[in-house]
This record gives structure tokens, C-alpha cells and sequence, in this order.
């Protein structure tokens, strides 16, 4: 204090007591002078900052971890990334990313709650921390997703790495309320030496091999390599995201139809559709559902579009009422299993339903089976809103799951559609003619109108007669034409 003025000092300073207890100080010094102005001694004063820096220690750990793991947030995680990449790229060190993608977690969370698929979680991440080493940097990403950072890890070593953890995962058992639950792991390997310095890329590069994992058959560990056939796959489908997202935003969707013709009385019965989708692009033949939608299902576009096919076939729907047009047919709508995922979804369609003013049974919505147990308990709580709302609903593909009946015990539905795997060999599989009788047989008992899809000629028409089936739908009963050709034969 030679100027005679005060000085603070807010660096990190630790006061430690007679007792050994410690204290976050701020330290400032004054001085005191005398009357002619002479510095006589000096005033120094302590502040304890112990709460303000626990606060704000815990808030930086906070922005840093996931609350629910304890983990590294994927925030975090691109910042480690980062680093290594700089020592990858001006150094000689390789590292090694793995992007790990928990297979059948949605059961535990769908069968138990989110109570349960946090706890699983939770214990998983205390499984693999035992097996990596110290310095190894694991991140949750989001959802059931995981990264774990190698440093100076060759890329046989980290393969090593993720077999071990491929296979401990698959050996692990979850317990819940007396059930059991076993999981398995997709994992995507890819190394960091510097050629490639974009962080995204990377991260993109991972994920794409954790993709090609999961569609290889699920429980793997998958390598990438540049130029490698999933990966081309992978990139194309995100090309279609720009492509889907323009469609959306400029109305360029063309509805199609296709008859389910009634074989009890296909007179007395109405008129019953499904409602099929097909991209228009400028310049361009019409784009089929099947190049477009499993972009859509993998970036989440595909409650977007459900939503864009509901309003589009309930203002249809409404032309034809406010012109009293008679016998309005019953239209099939597809819904995607992310739409049940989608909070505000239904309460979208209601609203739609009310804004248009449509007579709710004018509509049947179709689920897949798949999607149904995927995403059991809001399936069910869907389901129960539309059909209290006076809609229809379709199960479709049903005979695809393992425990098919069990499932449909709990499932109110008015329609079931007999998956096509088994509706297309029947006249020549006497296993897939047991099955269709089967699925028959108890949805009759259970009061649901039946439906054979994939009837491609008048064989397998004649083999589904025999056997009792309700309706059918397929090629050989009428291809799918535009939905504009309806409504004006409908009109006339």
C-alpha cells in the first residue's frame, strides 16, 4: 500500500481455521492513516465466499454433467472432442470415438415407466465406468445414447474395448417390480487422427456406424470407414431432410388411395380406404413413399408429415360434407410410431377434427403393431383419445411381434390387418395358412373385423374366402389410384 490505497484480492484463497476447517476468503487491505497524512497501519479484512463459490461451482458442474448420470453432457463432450482433435491433428497421437446405442430400452421404459428407464440407466453407466479406464471420457448424448471418448487408443485396441463392452452389456440384467429385463448395445467406432478436424464430421462419422450396427442386426460393433456403403446411405438420408422439410413447407404432397373391399356383403358395407402419400418434386416422377419416409422416421420428421396428411384428408373430408355428398367412405390414415412420442399430437388432431367439423367416424387411424409395442402406454393412451373422440382404429402388420395376442387383450381396436408376410405364401406355406386362420380365428372372438393385406392374385383372394377373412387389400383386388379421382367419382 505505498500509494496509500486500498487493494482487494479476489483470486481463490483458502482461510484455514485452529479446527482445520476451510474457507473461501476474498482478502482487501486499507489504509489507516494519521491526521498529517502518514500511513500509521493498515486494516485487513477477510469475506467469506465458501456458498457464492459452491454455488458457483455447482452451477459449472451443472452446465457440464447430465443430472441424471452424473455423466458428461454432450455439450461437454464435443468440447473434449475438440481438444483431441487439436492433439490428433499437431501432434502424433491417435484417439478412438464410440457412439453407443442401448437396444430394447424403450421396452423397459414403455413396460415400467421412465421411474424404471432412469434407474436402468443409471445402473448401466455404473457398468461401463468399471470398464474403461480412468482417463477415459464418458458422455451421455441424449435419450438411451452414449459416447466414450479413448485417448491415445489405436483402433484395434478400442475395437478390443468395444466388444467388451458389447458383451458385458448383453450379459447384464435389469430387475423391476419382480421383472427382468435384459438389453444390448449398437455400438459405432471411428478413429480421430487428424484427418478429419470438423468435430460434426466425426460425430456424424459414429453415429452413421452405430446406424449401420443397428441395421446389421442390432448388438454389434460396427467400424466406420470412409466411403463404406452405410455411410453413403446414411448421407443420402440426410439429403432428404432439406428435400422432405421443402415439401412440406411448399404443399408438395400428392394423397393416393387404395380399396379395402369387404368380403362379407361388399355391398351393404361402405366404401373403406387407405390413404397413401407420395412426394411431388419439380421435374420429377412422383417420389414413393418407401424412398422418402425412412429418412423421415430417422430425423423426426415424420409426425410433421402425419400431422400435414390428417389436415389435408380432414378438409377433404369436409368438401365433401358441406356439398352433401352421400356415402362419404371410411378413410385409413397411417400413423408413425414417433407420433405417439409427440405430446401435443393428438390433441393436433382433435383439434383438426373440431376446425373442419367432420364426422369423426369418417376417419380410422392405423398403427403398426411394431410401433404399438414400442410405444405401449402412450399407444394405449392414443389410442383410448381417438376412439373416444368417435374415430376408428386399425392395427396393422399385426402377427409381426412375438407376443401378438397378448398384446391385442389390452388394445381396442375395430380393425386388425393381417401382416402381408404371411398373407402372400398362404397358398403355398401351410405355416403362414395356420397363422392367417389363427389371427382370424381370435379376432373374431374378440369382435374386430379382420383384413388380408398383400392379396396380389386371385389365389391367395380365394384362400383368404375360405378361411373367413373380413376384408381384403392388395394388387390383385384394385391397385392404389389419386385421391382426386375419388372425391370426383364420389361428387358425380
Amino acid at each position: 500500500m505505498r500509494d496509500q490505497k486500498a487493494v482487494t484480492n479476489d483470486q481463490d484463497l483458502i482461510l484455514i481455521d485452529h479446527h482445520g476447517g476451510e474457507y473461501a476468503i476474498t482478502e482487501s487491505a486499507a489504509p489507516i492513516l494519521g491526521g498529517d497524512g502518514e500511513q500509521l497501519g493498515a486494516v485487513l479484512v477477510f469475506r467469506d465466499v465458501t456458498s457464492a463459490r459452491k454455488l458457483s461451482s455447482q452451477l459449472n458442474w451443472q452446465a457440464a454433467h447430465d443430472p441424471l448420470t452424473g455423466l458428461l453432457n454432450r455439450r461437454e463432450f464435443e468440447h473434449q472432442l475438440n481438444r483431441l482433435l487439436e492433439t490428433a491433428q499437431y501432434g502424433t497421437k491417435t484417439h478412438s470415438l464410440m457412439y453407443l446405442d442401448l437396444d430394447q430400452f424403450k421396452v423397459v421404459n414403455d413396460t415400467c415407466g421412465h421411474s424404471a428407464g432412469d434407474e436402468l440407466l443409471r445402473q448401466l453407466t455404473s457398468l461401463i465406468v468399471k470398464l474403461l479406464r480412468n482417463d477415459d471420457i464418458l458422455a451421455r448424448l441424449g435419450g438411451d445414447e452414449f459416447g466414450i471418448l479413448l485417448e491415445g487408443c489405436q483402433q484395434a485396441d478400442a475395437l478390443r474395448v468395444a466388444n467388451l463392452l458389447r458383451l458385458e452389456i448383453q450379459k447384464f440384467r435389469f430387475g423391476w417390480q419382480g421383472k427382468t429385463f435384459s438389453v444390448g448395445v449398437s455400438i459405432g467406432l471411428t478413429q480421430i487422427s487428424g484427418e478429419i478436424v470438423d468435430p460434426d464430421e466425426i460425430m456424424s462419422a459414429a453415429d452413421s456406424a452405430c446406424y449401420a450396427a443397428k441395421e446389421n442386426g442390432r448388438n454389434r460393433v460396427h467400424i466406420h470407414e470412409v466411403g463404406t456403403h452405410k455411410r453413403s446411405i446414411h448421407l443420402k438420408e440426410m439429403q432428404w431432410v432439406h428435400r422432405i422439410q421443402s415439401a412440406l413447407d411448399d404443399n408438395r404432397f400428392e394423397l393416393f388411395v387404395q380399396p379395402i373391399t369387404s368380403l362379407s356383403d361388399p355391398v351393404a358395407n361402405s366404401e373403406h380406404y387407405e390413404v397413401l402419400i407420395r412426394m411431388v418434386e419439380p421435374n420429377s416422377p412422383l417420389v414413393n413413399p418407401g424412398a422418402f419416409i425412412p429418412a423421415a422416421e430417422r430425423f423426426n420428421l415424420m409426425t410433421n408429415i402425419d400431422r400435414w396428411v390428417v389436415k389435408k384428408v380432414a378438409g377433404i373430408i369436409s368438401d365433401l360434407v358441406r356439398q352433401r355428398a352421400k356415402n362419404i367412405p371410411l378413410f385409413s390414415i397411417n400413423l408413425s410410431g414417433t407420433s405417439f412420442s409427440d405430446d401435443g399430437f393428438v390433441d393436433d388432431v382433435l383439434a383438426t377434427l373440431r376446425e373442419h367439423d367432420i364426422p369423426a367416424h369418417t376417419i380410422c387411424f392405423e398403427i403398426t403393431e411394431t410401433a404399438m409395442i414400442a410405444n405401449m402406454t402412450k399407444a394405449v393412451n392414443l389410442v383410448n383419445e381417438l376412439k373416444s373422440a368417435g374415430c376408428y382404429l386399425s392395427l396393422d402388420d399385426f402377427g409381426s411381434g412375438l407376443s401378438s395376442f397378448t398384446y391385442l387383450k389390452n388394445f381396442p381396436v375395430d380393425f386388425l390387418k393381417i401382416d402381408g408376410y404371411f398373407v402372400k405364401d398362404i397358398c403355398h406355406d401351410p405355416i403362414d395358412y395356420a397363422f392367417v386362420e389363427s389371427i382370424n380365428q381370435i379376432g373374431h372372438v374378440m369382435g374386430i373385423t379382420t383384413i388380408a393385406e398383400f392379396v396380389e392374385n386371385e389365389l391367395i383372394l380365394e384362400a383368404v374366402k375360405t378361411i373367413g377373412v373380413d376384408c381384403v387389400q392388395g394388387f390383385g383386388v384394385k391397385r392404389p389410384f389419386e385421391f382426386s379421382t375419388l372425391i370426383e367419382s364420389i361428387k358425380s
